[in-house]
């Protein structure tokens, strides 16, 4: 199939979607004051401003950053300025990448599509800029991941390359995210879905030569309240010398989205220092969960009241005393466990549409719609991330090979009681009521 339908696909660009110039010019923002809108126009004129939108890890010139020029020129050599991170960084090599060849260019200016050499903290998203003239352009938004791996070599003697290759693998994919298990020891590895990992795991056995094996894949639950509730909750200790005091009074409740923290302390019931460290100890405690071990998310903290000791209060007092009224408040308002739910989309032929369907409602799958496209059908439906290891197999064996499905996160939503305890009972080893 090489070189079919290119020349086709490039005249489309040219002869349907807008030029640069007719579309409006690109607006940004001042680095550190979002509400103070910049805009540049796209001309040679305008000083430089440019997206970083790939960044690739290269074996003969190391790491490639690609970026698309909107406004401004730019010379071999020159320094540019990352307004995401601040710092200042010197662009060694400009290369006009082609398919299979690239190309040293000595100057860039609007509208150039090129990969810089000798960018060493830009990221995917960062915007780079005239140092004299800076701008923040709108970054990219990538989803948090969903499904974790853990992942470890085949051998000892790969244990070095494994993370060598694994940090390059994270540095290009922002999707991608690499962490180690404190208490397990373990490497995990986090991404977007089965085949996500699977791919970034066949790319460290071709381009970084690592074997690895990898465990069966965890789920990326979250933990939210059921209800709002009032809570108190007291940190003290005496231990011969000064001891420690902390009192807080607090209201949880479920929110959309988010975490929110509101201070109503009123005539220093507690000082104005300890506070920010009530707020660091409810974090800190979301972190870790109440009901599974999972973080919990979606919570409106209220500080209502309290008391303090001269003597004995510190900031440690206070953030372990957050501490306990999240997890207490938790407990008492009910915790419910809440799972990744993924958009799938199947297009099967029509002999196959009953199996199809069936299949996905045994997965717990909700089917959105049906409908034709050309002479296949196409079923929508959402299901639990949980439900959906091995459905690329099962979907080949069921249509003999004819079905495609493709797959992406929608949105976190309640697990059903009964497999909430399933959960717990897996991860506690005893069964909790929910």
């Amino acid at each position: 199939f090489k070189n079919k339908g290119v020349q086709l696909l490039l005249d489309a660009v040219i002869d349907y979607l807008p030029s640069p110039l007719d579309i409006d010019e690109v607006k940004g923002f001042k680095p550190g004051d979002e509400e103070n809108e910049i805009t540049r126009d796209h001309s040679d004129d305008d000083p430089f401003s440019a997206l970083a939108f790939k960044v690739v890890s290269d074996p003969h010139v190391g790491k490639l950053t690609y970026f698309r020029v909107y406004s401004g020129t730019l010379n071999k050599g020159d320094k540019v300025t990352n307004t995401t991170t601040g710092k200042e960084e010197r662009l060694g090599r400009i290369l006009r990448m082609h398919s299979n060849s690239r190309e040293d260019i000595d100057f860039i200016c609007a509208g150039d599509i090129v990969a810089g050499v000798g960018l060493k903290n830009a990221k995917t998203g960062d915007t780079l800029s005239a140092s004299s003239d800076l701008i923040q352009l709108e970054s990219m938004t990538f989803p948090e991941p969903v499904i974790s791996v853990a992942i470890e070599p085949k051998s000892k003697a790969d244990e070095e390359k494994l993370s060598e290759g694994l940090q390059k693998l994270a540095e290009e994919d922002p999707t991608f995210r690499v962490q180690s298990d404190e208490e397990t020891g373990q490497t995990i590895i986090s991404g977007m879905g089965e085949l996500h990992l699977d791919i970034l795991v066949d790319r460290l056995k071709r381009e970084f030569k690592v074997e690895a094996n990898i465990g069966k894949p965890q789920v990326a639950y979250r933990e939210a309240l059921k209800k709002k509730t009032d809570v108190e909750a007291k940190y003290i200790r005496q231990s011969g010398g000064r001891g420690q005091y902390g009192h807080v009074v607090m209201e949880f409740e479920p929110i959309e989205e988010g975490y929110e923290f509101v201070d109503l302390i009123k005539s220093g019931r507690i000082p104005k220092e300890y506070i920010p460290s009530v707020n660091a100890g409810v974090e800190a405690a979301m972190e870790t969960g109440v009901l599974a071990g999972y973080p919990l998310v979606n919570v409106r903290a209220t500080l209502k009241d309290g008391t303090y000791h001269d003597v004995d209060s510190s900031e440690m007092a206070f953030k372990i005393a957050g501490s306990m009224a999240l997890k207490d408040g938790a407990k008492k308002a009910g915790v419910k466990l809440l799972e990744p739910v993924m958009t799938v989309e199947v297009v099967t032929p029509e002999d196959f549409m009953g199996d199809v369907v069936g299949d996905l409602s045994s997965r717990r799958g909700k089917i959105a719609e049906m409908e034709q496209r050309g002479s296949a059908k196409v079923v929508n439906a959402k299901v639990p991330l949980s439900e959906m290891f091995g459905y690329a197999t099962d979907l080949r064996s069921r249509t003999q090979g004819r079905a495609t499905f493709t797959m992406q996160f929608d949105s976190y939503e309640a697990v059903p009681d009964s497999i909430t305890k399933e959960i717990t009972a897996s991860i506690r080893g005893v069964e909790v009521e929910v």
